[in-house]
């Protein structure tokens, strides 16, 4: 199979749909066509031109316009996507790396400590153990893992 290299200057090129307008501009020009209906047919008096009508007409042709003007080779929406992505980047990254959501730790098991009273040397208390279903453990698992719930493990020496 063959396989050729396309230049970047053939990828980076914009296509003019109209003069030395690209599809974008006229996309942004045609707005206020369709503005221009729906101000004109929904608000009363319905399909007379009053002073307010025309206002808000002007005020749309002129945002388009502006919108579509090019600045160093960019349309001005362009430019206000970039501003705007810019503004609403988050501001702060918080980042613990001793965070353990979502982590698999290995605790070690610890065998119980038998204890014994120092008054009577004859009673050996054992620590009884309690049996855990399997079901109860895939629960927990679960619980941990929705991230719902911080967990965290405190080894006193």
């Amino acid at each position: 199979m063959r396989t050729t290299i396309i230049p970047a200057q053939i990828t980076t090129v914009e296509d003019k749909v109209a003069g030395s307008l690209n599809m974008t501009q006229v996309l942004i020009l045609m707005t206020p066509i369709l503005w221009t209906a729906i101000v004109y047919i929904l608000l009363m008096p319905s399909m007379k031109l009053t002073s307010l009508k025309l206002v808000l007409i002007i005020i749309s042709t002129t945002i388009s316009g502006i919108l579509a003007l090019r600045i160093k080779d960019k349309i001005v929406a362009e430019w206000l996507g970039v501003l705007l992505k810019y503004r609403l980047r988050p501001k702060y990254w918080l980042y613990n790396k001793n965070d353990i959501t979502n982590r698999i730790v290995d605790i070690p098991d610890i065998p119980d400590i038998v204890l014994v009273p120092r008054k009577s040397s004859r009673k050996v208390i054992n620590k009884q153990k309690t049996e855990i279903n399997i079901a109860d453990l895939v629960r927990f698992e679960q619980l941990i893992d929705s991230g719902k719930v911080a967990v965290s493990y405190l080894i006193k020496k």
